[in-house]
């Protein structure tokens, strides 16, 4: 933000520009990671700005990181539990069939 300048006098100004701003009551902002980790973001002040046809947000808060199970480790668990298999065999499988969870149970099940 630009010092000393009254928060009304920037909305008009950033509205002349063509840039829009609205608050968002959010609780909870959840970024999930590609490497299954997921940022949570408590009681955030979150705004969302548009400009040009674009939409941005703007979080900020109490950041917390959260170590949870990838998706496929949470797949090879409901196969194991499907099918009675050890971890192995459920991961092999699930490769096998590109990640086709029913697929890999229908062919762990009549393998045995």
């Amino acid at each position: 933000m630009i010092p000393n300048m009254d928060p009304k006098q920037m909305q008009k100004l950033m509205n002349q520009m063509g840039i829009k701003s609205q608050e968002i009551d959010a609780e909870k902002v959840v970024i999930e990671k590609k490497d299954g980790t997921k940022l949570v973001v408590m009681q955030p002040s979150v705004i969302q700005i548009e400009m040009k046809g674009a939409k941005s947000f703007q979080v900020s808060g109490k950041v917390e990181e959260v170590v949870g199970k990838t998706a496929m480790e949470e797949d090879i668990e409901l196969i194991v539990a499907q099918t009675g298999v050890s971890r192995e065999k459920a991961g092999e499988a699930l490769k096998e069939c590109s990640g086709d969870i029913a697929e890999a149970i229908l062919k762990l099940k009549e393998g045995k």
